[in-house]
């Protein structure tokens, strides 16, 4: 999935010259937490709620009139950006990485879009199918590739069709985890013939009859 599918093409932006106390009220009534600066459509700068209340919240301390003052002289200028091509995945690993809560989009030198924190979890529900009535199923299997090829062909036999499908890495060595969530919500037949081929079935846990 690419980040132009899933970024906000309508954020919040303002200009260098908008005053603190504008940008203030823009925050507390529209409730974003980022707002990208701009001059002609070019992304120059980024503030966050957070910065902007603490701002604010010094300014009120040391009695500084914040109509007199812009956002330009506080925004941040070193921004890491993404582009609308970029996969959800990169971009997830780097605001991981770099503890942020948010990526302008950038495309030519124009700000396109914004993707945020809330923006990757939004995706990654739709991404698991968790959202739709289904049912998890796990299970722990030798490193090879025929296997997920096998218990595919077990859900198809059963007419079963795949939400999602994930692979991690198992705690024990030279095996895999296959997560895959199945539109049903009994999951019990074709756990059953999944264990008689002789895989280790996680989850869900049924007892042994």
């Amino acid at each position: 999935m690419l980040v132009e599918q899933i970024m906000n093409r309508n954020a919040v932006t303002v200009t260098p010259t908008t005053p603190i106390k504008e940008v203030f009220e823009i925050v507390k009534h529209t409730r974003v937490h980022h707002i990208p600066i701009t001059t002609n459509g070019k992304l120059i700068g980024l503030i966050t709620a957070r910065h902007l209340r603490q701002h604010c919240t010094l300014a009120a301390t040391e009695g500084n009139d914040l109509n007199q003052r812009t956002v330009g002289s506080i925004m941040k200028t070193n921004i890491i950006t993404a582009h609308p091509l970029d996969f959800v995945e990169d971009v997830a690993l780097v605001m991981y990485q770099m503890h942020i809560g948010c990526l302008p989009v950038v495309q030519q030198g124009q700000f396109v879009g914004l993707v945020t924190e809330r923006d990757i979890m939004r995706t990654l529900i739709e991404m698991t199918g968790i959202s739709h009535p289904s049912s998890q199923i796990e299970v722990e299997v030798e490193n090879q590739v025929e296997n997920l090829a096998k218990i595919v062909q077990i859900f198809k036999d059963h007419q079963l069709n795949i939400s999602s499908a994930f692979i991690y890495p198992s705690t024990v060595p030279n095996k895999k985890m296959l997560v895959f969530r199945v539109e049903t919500i009994d999951p019990r037949i074709v756990v059953s013939k999944i264990k008689e081929a002789g895989y280790h079935v996680i989850w869900p846990s049924l007892p042994e009859e």
